[in-house]
């Protein structure tokens, strides 16, 4: 029931500098991947405040992503997940083309709950060995 707080009243601005740096994502980037001008964010950071709406829909889908990529680590048989730093290589993957999304980063699709869900989707099928 958390999380539908934070949804109905905002995500802590300071998020986004978590998130660039647990993704290794730099800050200017996790802006333009979730639709928010830097002078947005730097003023709700100065001033404590919250990103609510579509931007912070988006950082907690990003959030939710990175769980479930660890997720998918975790349930591995795999010797090499032993370790897996699921945040960093959802970093990486995010910003490469996949050809299930038409040659699209999925970067290109995490500022709406539609394209978040098609990405989630995506990482699924990956677990599973499924082609989309």
């Amino acid at each position: 029931m958390e999380i539908v707080e934070i949804e109905r009243k905002g995500v802590p601005a300071t998020f986004f500098k978590e998130l660039s740096e647990t993704m290794e994502i730099p800050a200017g980037r996790i802006f333009h991947i979730v639709g928010l001008p830097k002078a947005t964010v730097s003023r709700k950071v100065s001033t404590g405040g919250v990103i609510a709406g579509s931007g912070g829909q988006a950082a907690i889908g990003m959030a939710k992503l990175i769980a479930k990529a660890q997720e998918i680590a975790t349930n591995s048989t795999a010797k090499d997940a032993a370790g897996f730093d699921a945040a960093k290589w959802l970093g990486k993957w995010i910003e490469r083309p996949q050809p299930a999304l038409g040659g699209r980063p999925p970067a290109d699709l995490l500022d709406t709950p539609t394209g978040l869900e098609i990405v989630t989707k995506l990482l699924g099928a990956m677990e599973s060995g499924a082609y989309l």
